[in-house]
């Protein structure tokens, strides 16, 4: 079987090394040494000033809304997973959305400032697949009107825009460390700003508002890692880049192996480096989108319809909003299979079934 995404799981011999320390001090969350240890470790890996290492990628976005005091209606994309959506209605926030572009699948810039009403907090763009929003329009928008801006760019770990990490833009960004990504931690999450009082709120925020033991700065939750995550976090990291440079040479193979395949694939940032997160191909059809799928799974290859349904069409608890390319792009997309794993004989296989399809 060949899944769509399969974990990187780091020699057990090492994992296990951290496990040991573990079971010596007895210490297994709350802070403890290991989550330190991977957040300053991360900020050196990543280029960062400041970062918060959480339980979830979930979580952060909540956290993220949470501690910028958002209100009232937060302007985001209808192509992204639920928890962009989800976490603005948890946050007792209307999510108002925004149709994509249909070139790199990101929130269309120049279709926010006509959703802009006096009732706008926010605008919470998703970096599609790792790939870099127009940040510069984003950032002028939320100037002109004075709203914050967060980026879910639970895509995008590792991802540089003009020399400088990804994270750093907006207000504050998050990302996932889930399982599925290409650096994780098992269950996971960060979240990033510049701003060192929003920091400090948010460290407040993770550990239940705690100022002390008897004392209490911020309403808080329970946002805290524990130290077995931590540990698989700090396993993987130095693995990182070989985990990049594979997932390049099994991208390029894909491209070279499907130049003449019927659909597109996503325009990345110019500006922009790689991560190489995911594969996928906008189909010239959804009939030939379902057909290519079904002849995978009859050969036990999982690709995924990611993102499908569109958020904006598909969720009982916002109101339905009909965004013309949203509907038709969540309709032809799909991710194909990519993980380190992978080898070049099944990425040939997965190419050669495709363009069998195609060419029936």
């Amino acid at each position: 079987m060949i899944p769509v995404s399969k974990p990187f799981l780091p020699p057990q011999s090492e994992y296990n090394s951290y496990l040991n320390g573990i079971w010596n001090r007895q210490w297994l969350t709350n802070m403890g040494p290991l989550a330190s240890e991977l957040e300053i470790k991360l900020k050196e890996f990543l280029k960062l000033d400041h970062l918060l290492f959480v339980s979830n990628g979930t979580i952060a976005l909540q956290m993220a809304i949470k501690a910028l005091n958002l209100r009232g209606e937060i302007i985001t994309t209808p192509f992204s997973f639920v928890a962009t959506t989800s976490c603005i209605v948890w946050e007792n926030c209307t999510p108002v959305f925004v149709d994509i572009d249909p070139k790199s699948l990101n929130i269309d810039a120049g279709k926010i400032e006509d959703s802009i009403t006096e009732n706008t907090s926010a605008i919470l763009a998703t970096h599609v697949y790792g790939n870099p929003c127009d940040v510069d329009q984003i950032e002028k928008i939320a100037k002109k009107y004075n709203i914050k801006v967060i980026y879910d760019a639970a895509h995008a770990f590792g991802v540089m825009l003009r020399g400088k990490s990804i994270f750093e833009y907006g207000d504050i960004s998050t990302c996932s460390l889930h399982a599925t990504k290409l650096y994780h931690s098992g269950e996971g999450g960060l979240i990033i700003t510049k701003n060192k009082d929003i920091l400090k709120k948010l460290s407040y925020i993770r550990n239940f508002g705690f100022n002390g033991p008897e004392d209490f700065a911020e309403l808080g939750i329970n946002g805290k890692n524990s130290e077995f995550h931590a540990a698989m976090g700090l396993s993987n990291l130095p693995y990182v880049n070989e985990i990049i440079d594979k997932r390049r040479f099994l991208t390029e193979r894909y491209m070279k192996n499907l130049q003449n395949v019927k659909g597109v694939i996503p325009i990345w940032n110019l500006d922009a480096s790689k991560n190489y997160a995911y594969f996928p191909i906008v189909f010239e059809t959804e009939d030939l989108l379902l057909a290519c799928v079904d002849k995978l799974k009859k050969n036990e290859i999982y690709a995924r319809r990611y993102f499908y349904p569109s958020l904006s069409s598909s969720l009982p608890y916002v109101d339905k909003k009909d965004l013309s390319i949203t509907e038709d792009v969540a309709k032809r997309v799909a991710c194909l299979p990519l993980y380190f794993d992978l080898s070049r004989e099944e990425v040939d296989l997965i190419c050669r079934l495709i363009l069998r399809i195609q060419n029936n």
